[in-house]
């Protein structure tokens, strides 16, 4: 009997494990692929295979060394004095809060953000425990230490002790924006690294993928080449790439 009982409680066990197995999220190949490939190697696949400036504004900076790639989560702010306080910024609170992990938070301020703050400590701690893998700020942040603590990654133009409430409305989530001088749609790529930020369609992906690797295996093969040969001319003659 005992054996019986334990046989049963032994093979329930083994199916919670399967079931679980089976619900576990899977990581998206394509994802992190693009988490090993370099910026530059991003932007230019962009440009080689389409002729399309897809890299944001030298202004862009990280708040700390940051690297990541995930799937865009739009905002869009406007510029609008008013007096509501809070309640027209209830999107961008929205739009964190129902944002899946892995994502990455581009919030677009109609081009006039660079003296307001368009997160502070509050909302990079909601998005770092929500599983955000970052933000990139088409203005300035705030709060900075409590965001450097976090170690969570943030491209923004600068930083500023000012606020976007009372002075900024929330005019669209999950919409196409421009950010930093880039078309992004929702769902489209962000890639970012100490380079800045590159943004790839996501109809366009795997091609851009492929060429960013291939362009980043060529560009890692010339390295050994010229430091043997000491000779760059040399390099590009023989890989065809500078």
């Amino acid at each position: 009997m005992k054996r019986t009982l334990l046989v049963a409680a032994l093979a329930a066990v083994l199916a919670a494990i399967w079931l679980m197995a089976q619900t576990q999220p899977v990581g998206d190949p394509l994802m992190e692929g693009f988490r090993g490939v370099e910026v530059a190697s991003v932007s230019d696949a962009m440009e080689q295979l389409y002729g399309q400036k897809a890299y944001m504004s030298h202004e862009m900076r990280a708040l700390n060394v940051a690297k990541f790639a995930g799937p865009a989560v739009t905002v869009q702010l406007k510029k609008e004095e008013h007096k509501e306080g809070s309640a027209a910024s209830q999107g961008m609170l929205d739009a964190i809060d129902a944002a899946a992990p892995g994502t990455v938070y581009v919030m677009a301020m109609d081009g006039a953000g660079a003296d307001y703050a368009g997160i502070g400590g509050l909302m990079a701690t909601a998005m770092k425990y929500r599983g955000l893998t970052g933000a990139v700020i088409d203005g300035s942040v705030r709060d900075t230490p409590q965001i450097r603590k976090l170690q969570f990654p943030v491209f923004s133009r600068g930083v500023v002790p000012s606020t976007t409430i009372n002075h900024f409305r929330v005019t669209g989530t999950n919409v196409p924006v421009t950010c930093a001088g880039v078309r992004v749609n929702p769902n489209d790529i962000i890639v970012a690294d100490e380079d800045g930020v590159a943004v790839v369609p996501r109809a366009r992906a795997a091609d851009v993928l492929k060429k960013a690797q291939d362009l980043d295996n060529t560009e890692h093969t010339m390295i050994p080449f010229i430091e043997k040969f000491k000779s760059i001319k040399e390099a590009v003659a023989k890989f065809g790439r500078i």
